[in-house]
């Protein structure tokens, strides 16, 4: 299941049901020759799987890596048909599909980690496979990334169907998966009751103590205001702590359990501290510090202090030198990093987003040439220049892979060469800004790839007052303008850059370097306020583009599709030539808060030879107050699934292309509009789910809607 919110649970099938199911799996990408010659046995292991689904689609997933009647033929006459410990006679599919992997596997050890989490637990793939590298189950070659090792690891167990109802981004990556009740058992039982996961809402000493010299991966639940078990302090061999305090108003984890935690827990590979916040009250016991002898945790490779409300972290820390990951977003009291981090030579990621209290890096950062992602790099911040690390140091991260920064000064971005970082995938600059409130942009960034949103009810992102100049402030705009310029020129990327934010850019132009960033999928231009006109951007291969506040714009033509204005006259507009695409790849646009947005048209007359984002599957256009029409071509795709207008007071009605007098948009899913004339072809798509119709006094024509029962 993918992402799916309505579960239809199912009773065991009929043999040819079951059959079916085992088939399209088992049977996937084969010829018709080799479906032919397997069937026969394939049919016996599909009877061996009762009519269960779950063990019918191991199975089936299973063999499809299965190429030979011989292979087949072991599974079928496996002893393994005859054990029936657990799960309803589900064990022998599970056993089958896990012995299949390789003795000593990596993905075994990994598979029988999940049992540290609860049944029915959403399990962040990220975090998982940071677990994974803490525990050393990712054995990579020199040459290779654990992180991308881990990633295999996952794809292998989600194939095998040890893994469920995944949940994607726009990027169409898992983010989030479960295990079926009958999987996690199965965990369990290869795990060897190493893995445990209590709810505390009494007393566990009992349980925990009956685990005694076993458990070795420890989860904890707190609710309502629970007591810390003691207990715990006696499992010295503990490699992973999980706690997560659900007690909005008298936390059950404090300042004073800490330390003596940090005192008996050596062995800890992997330590995750979470602490729920009421939206009103903030406890007085809620951890405010990290206690000093954090430093004892000598093997720890992994720290998630992810919102919690500290204000520093220890110089202890810095002597974890086995610490590859250091998760402290949404920390938004913390206001330094420790002087010595530069020791932490073995680290990968310092995710530091939503700390909007830090305003510098210390000058150690620099020294951290194994890091892969840093979520913000705050330059300045007021801090004596001689502790601080200026933005030059990032010449030292040749592997970094992303990075957020806010931006200011030219000689530093001179010197950083940044197009060098051949590494670097994700980039977000965020330019210093005259006369508004600092908003946290970064806040949005860490937010989706959490999977949330940071969005007003009209999909808009709440502006602070004060944004007006007066006339005494123009000398300063200008300079920014000039210098925003040079900054954003002297900060070109790779080329194989793959996402790239420009916030709060003040300069009028957008530097020529932008169109030759030919592996670049995901553009965002937010507050750009003085850009006149958009770059061609049609020639790269986008596939998700948001623009937002571009105060400045009046128009969008051909330029932006990247192809030239072409008369009916001009010899090349002959039917012979060759084709053009324009955003091949887009498959997402966002247009919205473009105050000055008049018109938006192609002036195209060689129609036939040109196609204009032909995969666009959701297209948002909000509040642009000035705009009178939109462009056919839009509406035009066959792939359009999502479409959104809305706050667009001019804008009354949507173009009838030719194509669409007596057709549908066919994949139309989500609608969401406010006009005063609604077109027919789009409700007459039969795929329709969610339609939203906002601004009900402007409709003067709401077509005739025929409900298929």
């Amino acid at each position: 299941m993918m992402g799916s919110t309505n579960i239809i649970f199912i009773e065991q099938l009929t043999e040819e049901e079951c059959w079916s199911l085992f088939k399209r799996l088992a049977f996937f990408g084969r010829s018709f020759e080799d479906c032919e010659r397997l069937e026969p046995i394939g049919r016996k292991i599909a009877r061996k799987c009762k009519g269960m689904p779950l063990a019918a689609k191991v199975i089936g997933n299973l063999l499809r890596s299965k190429s030979t009647i011989k292979d087949w033929q072991r599974i079928l006459d496996s002893e393994m048909w005859k054990v029936k410990e657990i799960g309803k006679g589900l064990l022998t599919p599970l056993l089958l599909s896990y012995n299949d992997l390789s003795s000593n596997s990596m993905v075994k050890r990994c598979f029988s980690y999940c049992a540290v989490f609860p049944k029915d637990y959403n399990m962040y793939k990220e975090e998982l496979i940071s677990l994974w590298m803490a525990q050393g189950y990712l054995n990579a070659e020199e040459y290779e990334e654990m992180e991308i090792i881990g990633e295999e690891c996952f794809n292998i167990l989600a194939a095998r169907s040890f893994f469920q109802e995944f949940e994607k981004n726009d990027d169409d990556d898992i983010m989030r998966c479960k295990m079926h009740d009958i999987v996690h058992d199965f965990a369990q039982f290869v795990s060897s009751k190493e893995c445990l996961w209590l709810e505390i809402n009494g007393t566990k000493e009992s349980v925990i103590n009956s685990f005694g010299e076993k458990v070795r991966h420890l989860g904890l639940s707190f609710k309502g205001g629970a007591s810390f078990p003691m207990s715990i302090h006696g499992l010295n061999r503990l490699r992973t702590l999980l706690i997560d305090d659900e007690s909005p108003f008298n936390s059950s984890l404090n300042n004073s359990i800490l330390p003596e935690l940090f005192s008996n827990l050596a062995c800890l590979r992997a330590l995750i501290i979470r602490q729920s916040s009421s939206l009103f009250h903030y406890p007085p016991n809620r951890i405010r510090e990290i206690p000093e002898n954090v430093g004892n945790l000598i093997h720890l490779k992994y720290l998630n202090l992810f919102e919690l409300h500290i204000k520093r972290l220890p110089e202890t820390l810095c002597e974890l030198y086995n610490l590859q990951k250091l998760d402290i977003r949404g920390c938004r009291n913390l206001r330094e990093l420790p002087a010595g981090i530069g020791k932490l030579k073995n680290m990968r990621s310092l995710l530091n987003g939503l700390t909007c209290s830090l305003k510098y890096m210390p000058i150690g950062i620099s020294k951290l040439t194994s890091l892969r992602t840093l979520d913000k790099f705050a330059v300045g911040g007021g801090v004596d220049g001689g502790s601080t690390c200026r933005l030059e140091c990032l010449k030292n991260f040749q592997l970094i892979r992303k990075w957020l920064s806010n931006v200011s000064h030219l000689d530093e971005a001179k010197r950083l060469e940044l197009k060098n970082m051949e590494n670097l995938l994700h980039l977000y600059l965020w330019f210093e800004v005259v006369d508004r409130e600092d908003e946290d942009w970064e806040d949005e960034e860490e937010d989706e790839d959490e999977g949330g949103e940071d969005e007003d009810e009209d999909g808009g992102y709440e502006e602070e007052e004060g944004g007006e100049v007066v006339d005494g402030e123009d000398e300063e705009r200008r300079r920014k303008n000039e210098k925003d310029e040079q900054l954003l020129e002297a900060l070109q990327p790779p080329l194989n850059v793959e996402k790239l934010w420009i916030i709060f850019y003040g300069g009028n132009i957008l530097p020529k370097w932008l169109t030759s960033l030919t592996n670049l999928r995901d553009l965002k231009l937010v507050f750009c306020e003085n850009c006149e006109h958009l770059p061609p951007l049609g020639k790269l291969p986008l596939e998700k583009l948001e623009l937002r506040d571009l105060k400045s714009v009046k128009r969008v033509g051909n330029e932006f599709l990247g192809i030239e204005e072409i008369s009916e006259d001009d010899p090349s507009s002959s039917s012979s030539s060759s084709s053009v695409t324009a955003f091949p790849k887009l498959k997402s646009l966002e247009i919205k808060e473009l105050d000055l947005l008049e018109e938006w048209n192609y002036r195209i007359t060689r129609k036939e030879n040109i196609s204009i984002m032909p995969r666009l599957s959701s297209l948002k256009v909000g509040s642009c107050n000035k705009l009178k029409a939109l462009p056919d071509y839009l509406l035009q795709t066959t792939a359009l699934q999502e479409l959104s207008i809305y706050s667009c007071e001019n804008l009354e009605e949507l173009p009838i292309p030719e194509d669409r007098r007596t057709t549908d948009i066919p994949r139309l899913s989500s609608l969401r509009i406010g006009l005063k004339v609604l077109p027919d072809y789009l409700l007459r798509t039969t795929m329709l789910q969610e339609l939203s119709i906002s601004e009900w006094y402007k409709i003067s024509h709401i077509p005739h809607i025929k409900w298929s029962p």
